[in-house]
């Protein structure tokens, strides 16, 4: 009498089936994965704090960028950050007007 110890077969009926559920399944480990150990947190190195600045005659947008510009941004990107902020355009700033200045840290 011969006994069958085999174990039972498993057949594939579809290889893109079984392949698509491999890497969803890995897909969904990475995520659950980093979501439980915070991997996905992003924090900026550099917060903005904003400087009040007192318009004085003569001054303009892009001294002042030129002035307060730390990090050494674009200055073109610095005053269009600057206008944005104060909802202003460049050419529209008088003497006595209070502006904030981004002030990276």
């Amino acid at each position: 009498m011969h006994m069958n110890n085999s174990k039972p077969k498993y057949r594939l009926k579809s290889r893109f089936r079984f392949t698509v559920f491999v890497v969803i399944m890995m897909l969904m480990l990475v995520t659950v994965s980093n979501t439980i150990l915070g991997i996905n947190n992003a924090s900026s190195l550099t917060k903005p704090v904003y400087a009040s600045i007192q318009i004085e005659y003569g001054d303009t947008l892009w001294n002042l960028a030129s002035e307060y510009n730390q990090d050494g941004k674009d200055i073109r990107r610095f005053v269009y950050e600057i206008c944005e902020l104060n909802e202003i355009s460049a050419d529209s700033i008088r003497p006595g007007q209070s502006i904030l200045i981004p002030i990276y840290s």
